[in-house]
């Protein structure tokens, strides 16, 4: 623990922790989750890049799949760097500024990443209620400014956060939970009144990750409501079956916040390694599984890269 000194923010440093018992053989645990970092990091580009160059997967299904990816990979930007730089160099010291940036990345493509997964949520219902007027209903103007829309939400739901910070005192040296900045964990080493920051941060994790979950759980009453009301029991499965990539998804995503605030409840302060390991797999298995999720459940997604790799070899040959 380090004194409240109520330091300046201009002195104020922040220091990453790795994982609390294994300072030693702490390369080798972390060699694991760079791989899963880079492999996600290689998975969403190739998604982005099918779908940008395929004009068969031009439809609002693999589009929203797309801004999906486009967030796995700006969580990966905000989380990594500062995990290469504690497991391979040791360097545990971040300022305040660079700290509040991560911060308010991290928090921002979270809340993108959720409010994508809504929007797929109700393509789904769509697709299943109306599948003739799917396309005209989702068209790619609507679909821009549904994307614009959950950019807009995020930016605006994490502004405060970072200048609420700053009016903040906090001790010359503080360590941190994890190996990268977030808002409950700096809110937490603070020497004064945290109480506007701590309600603010409430009201953006209800308005955000709070909503988006309620509505998707609404969205497959409604698509079940429709499926039961689909008289082919094959057609059923059909319907059901576009649904299981998402809903694969939404459960990867959602779970692992799940797991690590029960953890941070219970068990945090006895086995503090495991609770650091759930924090980087809270924000790198949904990255990690997303892209392929997609290329297991996707017939398109596969075609499509099966299409790329015979490219290649023709024109390798």
């Amino acid at each position: 623990m380090f004194s409240c000194n109520n330091s300046t923010l201009a002195h104020t440093t922040f220091l990453l922790t790795g994982f609390p018992g294994l300072e030693a053989s702490q390369h080798w645990v972390s060699i694991p989750i760079n791989l899963v970092c880079v492999t996600s990091i290689v998975g969403n580009s190739i998604i982005l890049f099918l779908i940008r160059t395929d004009p068969a997967l031009h439809e609002p299904m693999y589009i929203f799949l797309s801004m999906l990816a486009a967030s796995d990979l700006g969580l990966c930007a905000s989380t990594f760097p500062t995990m290469v730089r504690l497991f391979w160099l040791g360097a545990r010291e971040l300022p305040f500024d660079l700290c509040a940036a991560q911060m308010f990345f991290i928090h921002a493509f979270t809340y993108v990443e959720s409010g994508v997964l809504l929007a797929m949520a109700f393509d789904r219902f769509i697709a299943i209620r109306d599948p003739l007027h799917y396309a005209t209903i989702l068209p790619h103007s609507a679909m821009a400014k549904v994307g614009a829309a959950i950019l807009a939400r995020a930016v605006l739901l994490n502004l405060p956060a970072p200048v609420l910070l700053r009016r903040l005192l906090f001790p010359q040296m503080s360590e941190l939970s994890h190996c990268y900045c977030l808002h409950c964990d700096l809110v937490g080493l603070a020497c004064s009144d945290t109480w506007v920051n701590s309600f603010v941060g409430l009201i953006s994790i209800l308005l955000s990750l709070g909503l988006d979950s309620s509505l998707i759980m609404l969205s497959y009453v409604l698509i079940l409501r429709t499926v039961l009301a689909i008289a082919a029991p094959g057609e059923r499965l059909k319907a059901l079956n576009t649904c299981v990539s998402h809903l694969c998804i939404v459960l990867i995503f959602y779970l692992p916040k799940l797991g690590l605030s029960v953890l941070h409840r219970v068990e945090k302060h006895s086995y503090p390694a495991l609770a650091v390991l759930m924090a980087n797999l809270h924000f790198l298995v949904p990255p990690f599984m997303n892209p392929i999720v997609y290329c297991i459940k996707s017939k398109q997604i596969r075609q499509g890269l099966l299409k790329r790799f015979q490219q290649k070899r023709v024109d390798v040959s």
